[in-house]
């Protein structure tokens, strides 16, 4: 065997080791371990970010509104997904009520968020609205009707991977009263949500950094166990600084409570795959 013969044998026993394009190499070499602390999340704060939403045009001006729920990056893998197949973020929405903007399009202003992972400030995932319980054509109506909505983001980034996801949760007025806020309507709208889970009503002048809720939803053949718990610190129980804080701050209360939704998702059911 010629030394010519053996180089190209070996030049073609290593093909499969530069299968890659280079932009995938690297690529794949850049994305950030995901590592979830105890608390499901890292706190924003402890990275120079924050829980409230950039929010352009407010009067005064640099308000903002509350990130005051956190699906856990401590959940089932699957519902971290952004996704609406397999069990994922989008399937778990519809079974609580919601779905993604009306026919795909979208409508409102954009907010950013600084989740403290090393990303700085970026605009939301997606917005995600009530259904009225049609999942393809309900988010046209919260659109136009008002109704409960939320913005989220991934914290995913190279300082602060968890894969949580973070939620700025409002029930909003109809579309010709220019989607204010109603009357507490950050506190309210996260406790509907989570109510949504849990099928029952959740009573929010009484919550406590101690209230703990649970419940069962299903959709397209995936069932979700999801525990929450209702945590303090991350949020400040005030109106100082919030988003249309005068419509929404009413009788003496707040426009923010000060509490944030931790929301733990586990599927103990999936659908069975054809072998």
């Amino acid at each position: 065997m010629t030394s010519t013969t053996l180089i190209l044998i070996l030049l073609c026993l290593s093909t499969p080791i530069f299968s890659l394009s280079w932009r995938d190499w690297v690529g794949r070499r850049s994305e950030p371990a995901r590592v979830v602390p105890s608390e499901g999340y890292y706190n924003p704060m402890a990275n120079g970010g924050s829980m409230l939403t950039q929010v352009e045009n407010t009067f005064p001006a640099g308000q903002g509104e509350p990130i005051n729920a956190i699906i856990s990056g401590s959940s089932d893998a699957r519902v971290l997904v952004d996704a609406e197949t397999d069990g994922g973020l989008r399937n778990f929405f519809l079974s609580i009520g919601f779905s993604g903007e009306c026919l795909g399009q979208h409508s409102g202003s954009d907010q950013a968020a600084n989740l403290g992972d090393g990303n700085g400030y970026k605009n939301e995932t997606s917005v995600i609205r009530w259904n009225y319980g049609d999942a393809a054509l309900g988010a046209c109506k919260e659109t136009i009707q008002g109704g409960n909505h939320f913005r989220y983001w991934v914290q995913n980034g190279r300082s602060g991977n968890s894969g949580a996801i973070f939620m700025a949760v409002s029930y909003e007025l109809p579309i010709a009263q220019q989607h204010d806020i109603i009357g507490n309507g950050y506190n309210l709208g996260r406790d509907w949500l989570i109510g949504n889970i849990t099928r029952s009503a959740i009573p929010t002048d009484k919550l406590t950094n101690e209230s703990t809720y649970s419940g069962t939803t299903s959709y397209n053949g995936y069932t979700y166990q999801t525990d929450i718990k209702y945590v303090p610190s991350l949020l400040s129980n005030t109106s100082m600084g919030i988003n249309h804080n005068i419509t929404v701050g009413i009788n003496g209360i707040n426009a923010v409570d000060g509490l944030v939704a931790v929301i733990d998702i586990k599927i103990p059911v999936s659908p069975q795959k054809n072998t």
